[in-house]
């Protein structure tokens, strides 16, 4: 590539003065990234910012993750979704204390539970420094853009996968990678990007060639899977009833009792991964006699130690 140099000054200077201050970003602690990098997997910034800090404080180290419960690890997950995330995280906190000495592996064989290319390329170079591009779908729409690459052309993610890489500036991988991840992120949109503020448009072949509505293109999206739900409300003395799911959507976690009732109190509208769901909450008609391992009664304001998915947050906000 032509007037490599300037192109990447150009950009770590915009990242300088643009780039997003993350509290993840005030930290090369290897512990405090990943679990920033395990969050941010099919979750925003905006939902990961507030409870990253909140998880650190519960769990400060990676011992001290590997040492919790695992029912304590999703409760502190809770709202953040994808709870498959939360369980690798947990396993994989085990491993590194028990076969890395407390530290993300440097290794290039090592393997850890969720942790796939992208997250390990992210840790390492953050942490680290170690000279390894990271390639997600904001890094992958620039770079088809910046070389007016179109989605589904032959060998396109080997090229995108070898042109980040020989991107990468001495000694700045980590600043390099996010600054990247910001420009597809605040400036190189997937459709209205804004070029006029954009520090590469010298380099664009997408902009040169009046290409950048058309590439990368749209992805179609799936329609969500409709899920009805009946939960009945039971109340006693300030407490409200709660039931571990067993097998299905949400398994493994605790929502209100399913089953029929009387008066509807409120419906509930709420998307989880690919489910639309719609809960009608009843008031229960009569309280159960007999609880098991399943069912407790617990304060809502308790309700934070058990996790609880949001939608029967929300209908208990009713």
């Amino acid at each position: 590539m032509k007037d490599l140099p300037a192109l990447r000054t150009s950009l770590l200077r915009w990242y300088r003065k643009e780039g997003r201050d993350l509290p993840w970003r005030r930290t090369r602690d290897p512990y405090a990234v990943w679990v920033s990098e395990m969050m941010l997997q099919q979750t925003t910034v905006a939902a990961v910012t507030p409870r990253w800090g909140e998880f650190l404080k519960r769990f400060p180290t990676v011992q001290a993750l590997a040492k919790a419960r695992q029912d304590a690890v999703l409760a502190a997950w809770s709202g953040l979704g994808y709870y498959r995330r939360a369980r690798a995280l947990h396993e994989a906190s085990r491993l590194i204390v028990a076969d890395h000495a407390g530290l993300f592996p440097k290794a290039p064989g090592a393997r850890l539970p969720g942790v796939g290319d992208y997250t390990r390329a992210a840790v390492l170079s953050i942490a680290y420094g170690i000279p390894m591009a990271v390639v997600d779908t904001n890094v992958t729409r620039v770079l088809q853009r910046l070389m007016a690459w179109k989605s589904g052309s032959p060998g396109l993610a080997r090229k995108i996968k070898d042109l980040s890489q020989e991107l990468l500036p001495e000694g700045r991988s980590g600043d390099w990678n996010q600054a990247l991840m910001d420009l597809g992120a605040m400036v190189c949109l997937p459709s209205g990007p804004g070029c006029g503020v954009c520090p590469w448009p010298r380099w664009c072949l997408a902009k040169a060639r009046g290409l950048t509505s058309r590439i990368p293109g749209l992805p179609e999206r799936s329609k969500p899977k409709a899920v009805g739900l009946d939960c009945v409300l039971c109340e006693r003395n300030g407490r409200v009833l709660i039931e571990k799911r067993g097998p299905g959507l949400l398994a493994g976690h605790w929502g209100l009792p399913e089953g029929g009732g009387g008066e509807v109190l409120t419906r509930v509208r709420h998307r989880i991964t690919t489910h639309a769901v719609t809960l009608v909450l009843r008031k229960a008609e009569a309280l159960p006699r007999r609880l098991g391992r399943t069912l407790r009664w617990v304060k809502k304001k308790d309700l934070a130690r058990f996790l609880v998915s949001s939608l029967w947050r929300k209908a208990l906000r009713f």
